[in-house]
C-alpha cells in the first residue's frame, strides 16, 4: 500500500474543517493550495482566506496561485510530489492539474450529486424546501461537479435548519466522507459511479442580489424557506416602505404562521414587540432583521426605537 501524499485545494471556513481533519487524521499533507489574498471590508485591508489562515498556524506549505495554468506555479506543484489532490470549495482545476497525481483529484461536493452541481448547493437545498441533502465525493473531470461518483453520505434537513446550522453539519458529515474516501484510495478499493443526467435534476446556481430578494406574491413556505436558506449569509432581503421612506432590510428569521385575512400582500401588522408580514396564505412573522447602518437584531430591538405607520408595506 502506498502512502498518501496529499495536496489539498480549498478557501473558505467549509475546507478548513476538511482539512483539519485529514491533517488529524496524521494523513500527510505535502501542500495547501489557496485563493490569492484580496482586500476587503470598508478599509480595503488585505484579507487572508480561512484556509490560509489554517495553513500558516499548522504550518502548511502553502501556494496561491493566481493563474492556476502559469509555469512556475505548475512546476511548484510537480515538485510536491503529491500522488493525491483533494478539493473542497475550490475553483475549476484546468486537466493539467487534476491530472498530475497518479491516484488522481477527487473532491467533496455538499450535495446527493448529480442534484445541485454549482456554487451554493447547501443554501439552494433549503431554498428548494428539500427534506434530505448530503455530500459526495467524486473523481474531478474536465465539466463542473459532473465526474465520477466514489460515495456519499446522506442526512435529513429540519423544517427549521437554516443554511448555517447545515452548513456545520455537512462539514462535519463531510468529513468522515474524506477520511472514508482517502481510506479507499489507499487501499485501492475506491470504486466510482458514473452520474446519469436527467430532466429533474436540479442546478445550485451562484447566489445574487436579484435571487435573494423576497418575492412576497409567493406562497408563504417558498418565503420562508428563501430566508431561512440564505442565512445567516448572503440574507434575504427586501424593501420595507413607510410614508416617504424606503429601506433595504436584511431578514433573517422568520415564523410562518398559516391564516386567512384581507390585507394587502406585504402589508405590515406591528405591536410593540412584533412585526408581521401579511402573505397568501398567512403573515410571516420577522423574528430578527438588520435595517442599514445598523447591527442585526430582534424585532422587539428595533421596535423599541421606530413605530411603523398602518400604511407600512414589505415590497
Amino acid at each position: 500500500m502506498e502512502k498518501l501524499r496529499i495536496v489539498f485545494m480549498g478557501t473558505p471556513e467549509f475546507a478548513v474543517g476538511i482539512l483539519d481533519t485529514i491533517v488529524k487524521n496524521n494523513y500527510d499533507v505535502v501542500g495547501v493550495i489557496t485563493a490569492a489574498d484580496k482586500p476587503a471590508g470598508r478599509g480595503q485591508k488585505i484579507k487572508y482566506s480561512a484556509v490560509k489562515e489554517y495553513a500558516l498556524e499548522n504550518n502548511l506549505n502553502l501556494l496561491q496561485p493566481t493563474n492556476l495554468k502559469d509555469e512556475s506555479f505548475l512546476a511548484d506543484l510537480k515538485d510536491l510530489n503529491a500522488n493525491l489532490q483533494v478539493v473542497v470549495a475550490f475553483r475549476m482545476l484546468p486537466e493539467v492539474v487534476w491530472r498530475m497525481p497518479k491516484f488522481g483529484t477527487f473532491n467533496l461536493h455538499a450535495s446527493l450529486l448529480p442534484n445541485y452541481r454549482g456554487a451554493a448547493p447547501i443554501n439552494w437545498a433549503i431554498i428548494n424546501g428539500e427534506a434530505k441533502t448530503g455530500v459526495t465525493t467524486f473523481f474531478i473531470d474536465d465539466k463542473i461537479d459532473t465526474g465520477a461518483m466514489i460515495l456519499s453520505k446522506e442526512t435529513p434537513i429540519s423544517t427549521t435548519e437554516s443554511a448555517g446550522i447545515l452548513h456545520d453539519r455537512l462539514m462535519t458529515i463531510g468529513s468522515d466522507a474524506v477520511i472514508e474516501t482517502l481510506s479507499l484510495i489507499a487501499n485501492e478499493k475506491a470504486t466510482t459511479t458514473i452520474q446519469v443526467d436527467d430532466l429533474d435534476i436540479k442546478t445550485a446556481y451562484k447566489l445574487n442580489k436579484e435571487n435573494c430578494k423576497i418575492n412576497f406574491t409567493k406562497s408563504g413556505i417558498e418565503i420562508y424557506n428563501l430566508i431561512r436558506g440564505l442565512s445567516p449569509y448572503p440574507s434575504a432581503w427586501c424593501f420595507i416602505k413607510d410614508n416617504n421612506e424606503e429601506w433595504n432590510v436584511k431578514i433573517y428569521e422568520a415564523k410562518l404562521t398559516s391564516d386567512t385575512h384581507n390585507l394587502a400582500i406585504g402589508s405590515l401588522v406591528t405591536t410593540k414587540k412584533e412585526i408581521k408580514i401579511a402573505v397568501a396564505d398567512g403573515f410571516l412573522e420577522i423574528l430578527s432583521l438588520q435595517f442599514p447602518g445598523k447591527k442585526r437584531m430582534k424585532s422587539f430591538e428595533l421596535l423599541n426605537g421606530i413605530t411603523f405607520s398602518a400604511d407600512a408595506k414589505a415590497l
